[in-house]
């Protein structure tokens, strides 16, 4: 069974906390000296984590993730998600500082992506030392999960082992991912919102995988704890840093733009991420129609023209449909009421 999260503040030390630790650890049956060198592990790996925030924030789709410095210049790798679906991408290094992260490049059969922050020597994980273990191996798991790290607290550690090398077909959930190559599966809960783009290390802090995304397993319906081998995506991770873009065109990279704009409405819908992302208003115009008639922010679309909507790609289907002029009546719902409101459609894109 994978031992619980633990968390430390690792750069303001004082004799009762360190008394606290070693108490902790004879509890455990452990030594000091254990403590010391799970100390050390966790002050070299720390600082190279980097707590990103982005697209998203609404419902089930967190606006919170995790990343890795893998260059002295601020090179960071984290996965493919909807938090890349925006120009205002944030990321909060380990002292807490906060600092804008630019999108260098996506690699779609990797379902990897690298962004760069402007910073000079930063601590960082050097990918020619990137390892690969089997079964059986003790690791540590380290994220923002649930985002409970915000500013200059460490992100989460988490222990496990790793209980196979497979490769990773049978996946479904909110998330999909491009990638099918081996995975690690962790007998640890490590794959929670926030999560993806964590570094799964040995527990003497060496960089072994990546977190992947959320992800369920289409036979079981059980959800997946799996990190992708940076052994095997090593020379995809330094074409991405040198700004190639990765792409395969029997591969389908994640949808993050949106398909229609709908602005001509006066709204527009939360990123279309997933084949299921539900249609909920992103943002009202102010003085347009829809505020007019009174659609808000955190609306769920559920019904156009008498038709029931699941998704946003669902709405956009129906929108196609319609011309210059047409009348869109639509039911939405709203904490726990449904409110209906019609506007003529104009001129789309």
């Amino acid at each position: 069974m994978a031992t619980p999260i633990l968390k430390f503040r690792l750069r303001r030390y004082s004799s009762s906390i360190v008394s606290a630790i070693v108490l902790i650890a004879v509890c455990l049956g452990q030594s000091t000296q254990v403590v010391a060198s799970q100390n050390e592990v966790l002050q070299k790996v720390l600082p190279k984590t980097v707590k990103l925030y982005g697209a998203g924030g609404l419902k089930n789709l967190a606006n919170y993730g995790t990343g890795l410095l893998i260059s002295s210049d601020g090179h960071i790798l984290t996965v493919w998600n909807h938090l890349l679906d925006t120009d205002q991408i944030i990321a909060v290094l380990d002292n807490g500082r906060r600092l804008p992260a630019q999108f260098v490049s996506g690699a779609g059969e990797a379902g990897l992506a690298v962004l760069k922050v402007e910073v000079i020597n930063a601590p960082h994980f050097d990918l020619a030392e990137v390892s690969r273990s089997g079964p059986g191996t003790p690791v540590l798991g380290f994220s923002n999960m649930f985002n409970v790290a915000a500013g200059d607290e460490p992100v989460s550690v988490i222990h496990g082992v790793i209980a196979m090398l497979t490769p990773l077909t049978a996946r479904r959930g909110r998330f999909d991912i491009p990638y099918k190559g081996d995975v690690f599966i962790v007998d640890a809960v490590m794959n929670n919102p926030g999560a993806a783009g964590g570094a799964l290390t040995t527990q003497d802090g060496k960089l072994l995988g990546i977190i992947g995304k959320e992800l369920k397993d289409s036979r079981s319906n059980l959800w997946i704890n799996y990190a992708i081998p940076l052994s095997d995506v090593r020379d995809t991770i330094e074409k991405l840093v040198r700004g190639e873009v990765i792409t395969d065109d029997s591969i389908e990279l994640p949808p993050v733009i949106r398909p229609v704009d709908t602005s001509g409405l006066g709204f527009r819908l939360v990123p279309d991420v997933v084949p299921r992302t539900p249609a909920y208003i992103d943002f009202v115009m102010p003085g347009s129609t829809a505020e007019v008639i009174g659609l808000q922010q955190d609306d769920l679309i559920v019904l156009i023209n008498d038709d029931l909507i699941h998704s946003c790609r669902e709405f956009y289907a129906q929108l196609r449909e319609l011309r210059k002029g047409d009348a869109l009546r639509m039911t939405v719902r709203r904490d726990r009421e449904l409110v209906n409101v019609e506007l003529i459609v104009p001129e789309l894109n």
